[in-house]
């Protein structure tokens, strides 16, 4: 089935009692808000076409005086960029931090980026996230990304992933059993930041097959300033300042994952680590010392961050919908009666249908990646408008997450819309795309699902709670959105 609702540039319908009004409607409950909808329109063109083009120049608000949009981007997230495709259509200026860019949002715009013009724009996250996660997998592009990409495949195989899982099981288990302690019946406790410690520690585990121990401080507070380093406005490593922190958070990194190579180098294992340090394509290409450090950095960083926000995300909708939460306990309770309670197989996770829609739900409303960036590396166009050579192009899919031509009443949660008596995410080859899409699709994908999973399996299985009537989470947006308040959740022992 597809979503009824099919009229392009129809305002949504979310009414202002919905959960999520305000990840599709911009608010305007706090002075903040009320002083950013005050800000006046800049309508500027981007630049004129060559003479003689058939394409039309992009316009659209430039916004303050080098912020540009910024600021409404940051504490609006989606909902800002739902407002620009309704006034200025699917491509559109977005000035920041005194650089003119471009937004591209609806499914027919972004596919022309990333499929029948993909070769005319390559990766544009180096502005955001170079300096600190350069040479990551996501930062490479073309022939280059290929190849890296074909190696990096070897440290992915379903091997592997069931040698991760078994791995991560006990290891959430137990975490998770001790946010509550056992003399206690009940807790409040900050998902956020609780879950992001856990992965982290999952991370490690995981991925290097190493007790992170008394380096875990160390650790979460590099990838931390390394992260906030790339939202920094003031761009220069000035004393005291973002910049400089996270320069100096990738020195950690680089130090800590140097320092284990020669180890995972001499004895194979089924870490990630070790898989990125024995990977070999048929024809026997691999990666250097300085690539597997790279994408050590890159991967653990994109896994924690994600799946942190992801698992948050998916707590709070099953506190908020009590009526899924309990569908959940008992898949997960099943599972639990036919395996003895061992740590599941990945069959088994694939076997957790209702858990798998609620996930799927939670990355349409909260993608914890909520846009993609490109760069124009010639002269070529977008939906007919004229988009210079080094452009860089934000691609906000999380709009057409939103779009009620894709989804009906798209302002609600609604994990069903995911099951195959209905199937929305059909509604377009570009409705539903949290992982990406393209030569650029995460390839920790499958992983990070498993991951999810697991966490709330944990959670399930050890406490029930509740969100109460009136509570909204007040999401945060950067590069990853984040509860601006941590999560406060009440658990309660079963």
């Amino acid at each position: 089935m597809v979503a009824r609702d099919r009229v392009v540039g129809r305002k949504p319908s979310a009414q202002p009692e919905s959960e999520n009004a305000s990840l599709i409607d911009i608010p305007d409950g706090h002075l903040i808000d009320r002083a950013l909808r005050r800000v006046p329109e800049r309508r500027r063109v981007l630049a004129s076409p060559p003479r003689g083009s058939a394409t039309t120049a992009v316009d659209g608000d430039a916004g303050l005086p080098y912020f540009g949009r910024g600021l409404h981007y940051l504490r609006w997230g989606p909902a800002e960029m739902m407002d620009r495709y309704r006034r200025y259509g699917p491509v559109s200026l977005n000035s920041s931090l005194g650089i003119d860019r471009v937004l591209v949002c609806g499914p027919d715009a972004i596919d022309e980026v990333l499929g029948r013009r993909r070769r005319d724009f390559g990766q544009g996250w180096n502005y955001f996230i170079g300096p600190f996660f350069g040479r990551g997998l996501l930062l490479l592009e073309f022939e280059e990304h290929m190849f890296h990409r074909r190696i990096m495949q070897q440290a992915f195989t379903r091997d592997r992933l069931e040698a991760h899982l078994a791995a991560l099981t006990p290891v959430a288990r137990e975490a998770v059993g001790r946010w509550v302690s056992r003399g206690e019946t009940h807790r409040t406790v900050k998902l956020y930041p609780t879950i992001k410690e856990l992965t982290l520690e999952i991370a490690g585990e995981t991925f290097m097959a190493v007790d992170v121990g008394a380096q875990r401080r160390m650790l979460l507070n590099a990838f931390l300033d390394c992260t906030h380093a790339a939202l920094s406005i003031i761009r220069h490593p000035v004393p005291g300042g973002h910049w400089r922190a996270g320069l100096h958070g990738r020195k950690v990194l680089e130090d800590y994952f140097t320092a284990m190579l020669p180890q995972k180098r001499r004895a194979e294992s089924l870490d990630f680590f070790s898989g990125l340090c024995h990977a070999r394509t048929e024809d026997g290409a691999e990666f250097s010392d300085a690539d597997v450090v790279n994408h050590m950095i890159f991967l653990i960083m994109a896994a924690h961050d994600t799946t942190t926000t992801t698992a948050t995300a998916v707590a709070y909708y099953l506190g908020r919908h009590r009526q899924w939460q309990q569908r959940v306990r008992a898949e997960v309770s099943a599972i639990d009666h036919e395996t003895g309670g061992a740590a599941p197989t990945i069959a088994d996770l694939d076997r957790m249908h209702d858990l798998d829609l609620v996930i799927k739900e939670s990355l349409r409303l909260v993608p914890p990646v909520p846009g993609l960036v490109r760069r124009a590396v010639r002269d070529t166009e977008i939906a007919g408008r004229y988009i210079p050579a080094g452009t860089p192009c934000d691609l906000a899919y999380s709009v057409n997450h939103l779009l009620p031509e894709l989804w009906t009443r798209p302002e609600r949660f609604d994990p069903e819309r995911f099951a195959e008596h209905r199937r929305e995410d059909k509604s377009h080859r570009l409705a539903w795309l949290p992982f990406g899409a393209g030569a650029h699709k995460c390839i920790g994908m499958h992983f990070g699902t498993f991951e999810v999973k697991t966490l709330i399996a944990a959670l399930v299985r050890a406490y029930e709670w509740s969100i109460p009537e009136g509570y909204r989470m007040p999401w945060g947006f950067s590069t990853i959105p984040f509860p601006r308040d941590g999560a406060p959740v009440d658990l309660r022992r079963l």
